[in-house]
């Protein structure tokens, strides 16, 4: 961990905070924290800023009860800057949006950053608006049986690599096995946030031995 007194603040006492969801990474907002904001930030582990605009301390929440809780705060390289991570209790935006960045201003026709959402929002349209020659239309349409049969087929491929030791085809075919999965999840109405729910209610830290448990 570094020393609070090797950061750089401006001229005015200031740094950026850049805040970013801990779970989904997505770009919450930037802000401005100083010295005294961001002891507090760290002491509560609630973010805490300096607003420029009416000169004063800044908790977060304190009246829309939209905490940030914290989770890490990381310097740049050069340690005139901060990235925070946090669990948000509600909207980022006084706007009442998820996050401060909603004003599109350029997307490229050519570079696509994929996601597993958005393979899931590609999956939920093939079986919304049907398309001819798709598969994932083809095993909406024959329903939950053939999901299921699918699903199965694709575990038993993913045993067979494994067990044989060939790194490529397990790959291959986990990835097989997930896209299945996926059409059995929307069929079954489970989204992404649904299985992150339940895998995070099962994971537990255990400060005291530093070691991660499943329970």
């Amino acid at each position: 961990m570094i020393d609070i007194n090797t950061l750089k603040f401006d001229e005015k006492g200031l740094i950026p905070a850049i805040v970013v969801d801990a779970e989904t990474k997505k770009v919450l907002t930037l802000a401005y924290m100083n010295r005294e904001s961001l002891e507090i930030s760290m002491e509560k582990q609630l973010t805490c800023f300096w607003s420029r605009s009416r000169q004063e301390l800044w908790l977060k929440g304190e009246t829309s009860g939209n905490y940030q809780h914290i989770v890490s705060i990381t310097a740049d390289c050069d340690r005139d800057a901060l990235v925070v991570e946090v669990l948000k209790d509600g909207p980022a935006c006084h706007l009442g949006t998820d996050s401060c960045f909603t004003n599109p201003l350029f997307e490229s026709d050519v570079n696509h950053a994929f996601t597993l959402e958005g393979l899931m929002e590609l999956i939920r349209g093939r079986k919304t608006e049907k398309k001819e020659g798709s598969y994932t239309t083809y095993l909406f349409e024959k329903g939950i049986d053939k999901i299921l049969k699918k699903v199965g087929e694709e575990s038993t491929e993913v045993i067979i690599a494994g067990k044989a030791g060939d790194r490529a085809e397990t790959v291959y075919e986990i990835a097989d096995l997930t896209y299945h999965v996926m059409v059995l999840m929307i069929q079954m109405g489970i989204s992404l946030e649904d299985i992150h729910k339940e895998l995070a209610s099962r994971h537990v830290i255990d400060h005291k031995v530093k070691q991660e448990k499943m329970v």
